[in-house]
């Protein structure tokens, strides 16, 4: 039986530490919790409660990047930051959203690097700032509210393993803003990590289960919770500048009473089968439509 639709995968994503630049990646291991080193690290305060763009907009100028065996971060101003993938300093406990998860604290030199870049126009509850590395012994669960009961994992993803969009649907927002009189966005405003080529605007919202054929096996993730968006859609990513004029545009056509009229732009996701299997871009998606 012929699956409802057919795509492509246009664009992979990660985002090693979580509110900072992505890497856009033509290959991605898939793992229980989403794509490998997505949301891996996080930038938290002296409390340890999660920091990201919505405080402090500078963070979209952080550049991730990854160079024999370790994490690079560049920024501008700034030497590089260079991070062992296997580093970690001491045990910490943190915040994000409302999950305390225990993690691994970067050490002084990393906490320093972020504090001299973002410090200085932050508000005085965020001039010291720490980096922190998720556990993979810790299990970070997923809401089994949208999950349907099933237990599924994540790291420092606000709250679910992987994020999908589709070209479409940026070309759908980027004709509305052209008609009133703004510049075209891309992608990043919303920090995807799949996005879906060959389909039409939203359709990615409608679908439940989906399966990509990696040529070593069949991967199978599900659509689970609608994405709704804060005001991070409105820094641009290339200045860290922030303006509404993306979310004035969403709120025209984008409240979702699925998630009680919030603005939704892409789906949350959850990895059901599929764990060491390598996503490339190009790979064909087959999904059927999800009817409530």
């Amino acid at each position: 039986m012929s699956a409802d639709l057919q795509a492509t995968i246009a664009q992979l994503w990660i985002y090693p530490v979580k509110s900072c630049a992505g890497v856009p990646m033509t290959e991605a291991e898939l793992t229980p919790t989403g794509l490998a080193w997505d949301r891996a690290w996080m930038v938290v305060d002296d409390e340890g409660e999660f920091v990201t763009q919505r405080e402090l907009p500078r963070m979209a100028l952080v550049q991730p990047s990854f160079k024999l065996g370790q994490l690079v971060l560049r920024a501008p101003g700034m030497l590089a930051l260079h991070l062992s993938l296997e580093a970690a300093e001491w045990p910490v406990k943190v915040r994000v959203w409302d999950d305390v998860v225990e993690v691994w604290d970067m050490g002084d030199v990393a906490a320093q690097w972020f504090s001299d870049f973002l410090g200085p126009d932050a508000p005085a509850d965020l001039k010291r700032l720490r980096l922190v590395r998720f556990d993979p012994e810790v299990r970070r669960l997923c809401s089994t509210k949208w999950t349907g009961g099933r237990e599924s994992v994540t790291q420092f993803a606000d709250g679910f393993g992987v994020l999908v969009t589709s070209t479409a649907s940026i070309d759908d927002l980027n004709k509305r803003l052209s008609a009133a009189g703004q510049a075209a966005v891309d992608q990043r405003r919303f920090r995807p990590n799949i996005v879906l080529g060959g389909v039409e605007a939203h359709d990615e919202d409608r679908i439940g289960a989906w399966r990509i054929d990696t040529g070593d096996g069949e991967a199978l993730l599900e659509n689970v919770k609608p994405c709704a968006r804060c005001p991070i859609p409105n820094v641009d990513p290339d200045t860290a500048a922030s303006s509404p004029v993306v979310g004035d545009a969403l709120q025209a056509y984008r409240q979702d009473g699925r998630v009680n009229g919030a603005i939704t732009f892409g789906m949350n996701a959850i990895v059901l089968e599929g764990d060491g299997l390598i996503l490339r871009v190009g790979q064909q998606v087959t999904a059927d439509w999800a009817f409530d």
